[in-house]
């Protein structure tokens, strides 16, 4: 199994490798011809996620990880081809829908492939460890491709859009020298049944409903926020520059995925969820009310709270799921927090577009508050 741990670094270094990734906004408003419009195509990427999120986590189940992962690999490589055409509203949206069928391939499912790797060598104990590891290969993939994208863009974003195809193929290549688990459970053969038994655990498990909510509130806030930056950025610094604050962004989260195992061991994951989230909603706030050329790099120290709070919250996701739905559990919880993103997205850029980039990423801030309640009341929970 130590095989897979490395394909995955790998699979997940090729999986972000994204040159666009800095001014895919900037691309998409270009094509569309406004920023509702342009934050319209993630929003659809992910509702479509959403809508393949549940059965392609049963399918993880029933089928094997490794087949899950060759079918998202095959699909990152066709909304990648999309986006690179571009030209047309309608082809960004056909890419779109092949990029939410992806990632909800991929959700809940490399997650699951990693724990049941560790499961099987009987090292479960250092999932934390691992997954920080891994993840940190999403960030030094970004890092890199976020410089040399904002540069290629001065010239032409088309080539930008082209040669990120390529990463995606090398992704579709790795997913087939990986290792099936042999320890899932095959338990019932009704879709249906297996279904009711994931959503009837969130139910009666109140921790697990709290860490739901908060992760679903987090990923649409943040995630939309994140891809929106550029259009913010671009006000205090020119393109070219825009890919050293991505830049400065994935290599702190770098940092703190890699790290995440050994901070984990010493201080409570629900207090590191805590402080990440009071700390980027405070900087964040000051960076876009007091905007100046050192509100990008600002806003990209949050990341060094990104990597660790991300491993935090899965491993407690993790501890609560069980083993014969576990990726169906994890798809359930993706599936919430695709729909709310996909229109969180949207409402953002229409913010943007009636008043400006900094007072829609202002209001998004003041939206994400009730994420630290909700932390504080699974904090409580623990104590009891």
């Amino acid at each position: 199994m130590q095989k897979n741990i490395k394909l995955l670094s790998w699979f997940n270094f090729f999986t972000d490798f994204k040159l666009y990734s800095p001014i895919m906004i900037l691309y998409f408003a270009k094509v569309t011809g406004s920023f509702a419009l342009g934050m319209s195509i993630f929003s659809i990427a992910m509702i479509a996620s959403a809508f393949f999120e549940v059965p392609t986590g049963v399918l993880s189940d029933y089928v094997g990880r490794k087949r899950t992962v060759s079918f998202g690999a095959f699909s990152a490589v066709l909304y990648a081809i999309f986006y690179a055409i571009g030209s047309f509203y309608w082809i960004l949206l056909i890419g779109a829908i092949f990029e939410g069928l992806s990632r909800s391939f991929y959700s809940g499912n490399n997650d699951a492939l990693l724990h049941d790797s560790l499961y099987e060598k009987g090292e479960v104990r250092h999932y934390e460890e691992y997954l920080g590891r891994i993840s940190s290969m999403f960030q030094i993939a970004l890092a890199v491709s976020a410089v040399i994208g904002s540069i290629i863009a001065n010239w032409s974003f088309s080539l930008v859009m082209w040669i990120s195809v390529i990463p995606q193929a090398i992704c579709f290549i790795l997913s087939f020298f990986l290792i099936e688990p042999n320890v899932r459970s095959k338990e019932s053969a009704n879709i249906f049944i297996h279904l009711k038994k994931a959503i009837m655990l969130f139910v009666k498990n109140k921790k697990l409903r709290l860490l739901n909510l908060s992760s679903v509130i987090k990923y649409a806030i943040g995630e939309s926020t994140f891809h929106f930056q550029a259009a913010f950025y671009v006000l205090v610094w020119p393109i070219w520059a825009i890919g050293i604050s991505k830049l400065l962004s994935y290599i702190g989260a770098s940092f703190s995925f890699f790290y995440s195992g050994r901070i984990l061991k010493k201080y409570r994951h629900i207090k590191l969820l805590i402080t990440s989230a009071l700390y980027n909603r405070i900087v964040t706030i000051i960076a876009v009310v007091y905007p100046t050329v050192f509100s990008p790099v600002l806003m990209s120290s949050t990341s060094l709270f990104f990597g660790v709070s991300e491993v935090a919250k899965n491993s407690l996701f993790q501890k609560e799921f069980k083993k014969d739905v576990r990726a169906t559990m994890g798809s359930l919880n993706a599936f919430a927090g695709n729909v709310v993103f996909g229109v969180f997205a949207y409402f953002l850029g229409y913010i943007a577009d009636i008043f400006s980039p900094t007072m829609a990423i202002l209001f998004f801030q003041i939206l994400s508050l009730p994420i630290i309640w909700l932390y504080w009341k699974i904090y409580k929970l623990d104590k009891k």
